[in-house]
């Protein structure tokens, strides 16, 4: 399977803006969105054209944002 078969996908409403993705994506590709979910928090958002799919998002989210497809 290559990189580009690797697809993450987020559930925003899950997010509650810990940071520990942003901090720990080896490719800095995850980012804070300037809209809010529901309970008020900022959400990841991810560029795909820098994601690797590697996963260390998933590993680290306490809260389940993150699922990766490959």
């Amino acid at each position: 399977m290559s990189e580009q078969d690797v697809k993450v996908l987020t559930s925003p409403e899950r997010c509650k803006q810990c940071e520990l993705c942003v901090v720990n994506c080896p490719k800095k590709c995850i980012s804070f969105s300037e809209d809010m979910n529901k309970a008020g928090y900022h959400f990841t958002v991810i560029d795909h054209s820098q994601c690797i799919g590697c996963g260390t998002c998933y590993v680290v989210c306490p809260d389940g944002v993150y699922e990766v497809l490959g």
